[in-house]
């Protein structure tokens, strides 16, 4: 008759000499392996029993077992908390610390004042929309009272794409954002429409403390009955609080657009010198730095996108996002956001 007390006791005795992973597994192999371990091999072996013994039989193969399992389990736990034990006083490491903290991403500054930019403009009721950075000129341009002879093109160094339609170029990276104001105009039936278009444009510029090649626009459209300049004042003027607070200068001074008349541009005072520094790199000692051109849309940009200028009137605006970035970090170079120097970008 087996004698599974001694079995037990045999088993527990080798189990106490085991004192690392490798000993643990063979010791459980050995007692507790599906195929040949010795518990196993008592459990298969009931069907071998006389049918009268075959109950108790049963039972106490199956504690047996159950007491090797949980044997097992604690002298595991024992081995781990004596190894972390001996980690905690003889290693430097002081385990009940906290781990050490892995650096996290975050938004470029730009894409930041991207969202803040959006968000303003959401909240007067404007809607997102986005279009094409590879452009026709017919939107870039002609959609935008630019048409190929026209003396406005200068303001432009334009980067065309090697595509020919007829012998001329007519695709090229978009120099503004105004080409989607055209394609939302286009698909729109009536007024009223209110809609920014934020993106990347380029142009073939030289670079210095407030001037880039390529550079990330919001612009902004309006367009109803009674839409009036002091609408567009207002607008923009609620965008400078929500942007910059309520103690920033604000100035508009006629300019032109061929997209709007009258025109404006709309600048903030100078956040490195104030205005009294007549060598100022960044704005050029005048004290004030432009961030958005705006104005009154073209009769003609209406009537082309079929509606009646004697009945709707709008404007059109357009925000530097880089600029107001500078603007509300007090940064004194442009260039900064896109040399990827992870001191600098890590500060946002």
């Amino acid at each position: 008759m087996t004698d599974f007390a001694a079995l037990q006791e045999e088993a527990l005795a080798e189990l106490s000499q085991a004192a690392e992973d490798a000993a643990l597994e063979a010791w459980r192999i050995r007692w507790l392996g599906r195929q040949d371990g010795r518990a196993s091999s008592l459990l298969r072996g009931v069907k071998d029993q006389p049918a009268d013994a075959r109950a108790s039989y049963g039972a106490a193969a199956n504690a047996l077992k159950r007491a090797l399992d949980d044997a097992l389990a604690a002298r595991q736990d024992a081995i781990a908390k004596a190894a972390l034990d001996a980690l905690a006083t003889t290693a430097a490491l002081d385990v009940t610390l906290p781990g050490r903290p892995q650096p996290l991403g975050r938004l470029h500054p730009v894409t930041q004042t991207m969202r803040d930019c959006v968000r303003a403009f959401a909240e007067m009721g404007f809607r997102v929309a986005e279009g094409p950075e590879v452009e026709y000129a017919a939107y870039n341009f002609d959609a935008m009272r630019i048409p190929e002879d026209h003396p406005a093109r200068d303001m432009w160094d334009t980067i065309w794409v090697d595509t020919l339609i007829d012998g001329e170029r007519e695709m090229l990276l978009r120099t503004h954002t105004s080409p989607n104001q055209a394609r939302v105009m286009e698909r729109t039936a009536e007024p009223p429409v209110r809609v920014i278009v934020p993106g990347k444009c380029y142009r073939q510029e030289a670079t210095d403390a407030t001037h880039e090649w390529m550079l990330t626009q919001i612009e902004g459209l309006a367009v109803d009955e009674g839409v009036r300049m002091s609408d567009l004042k207002g607008t923009l003027y609620e965008f400078a609080r929500k942007l910059f607070g309520q103690d920033r200068k604000i100035i508009f001074h006629h300019s032109y657009f061929p997209f709007v008349e009258p025109g404006v541009e709309m600048a903030i005072d100078c956040f490195i010198c104030r205005g009294a520094g007549a060598d100022c790199r960044t704005c050029h000692g005048t004290g004030w730095i432009e961030i958005l051109g705006a104005g009154m849309v073209h009769p003609e940009i209406i009537e082309n996108a079929g509606w009646d200028s004697s009945r709707y009137t709008g404007f059109a605006f357009g925000v530097g996002v880089e600029r107001v970035a500078l603007l509300r970090w007090g940064i004194d170079d442009i260039r900064h956001f896109y040399q990827n120097d992870l001191r600098f970008l890590g500060q946002f």
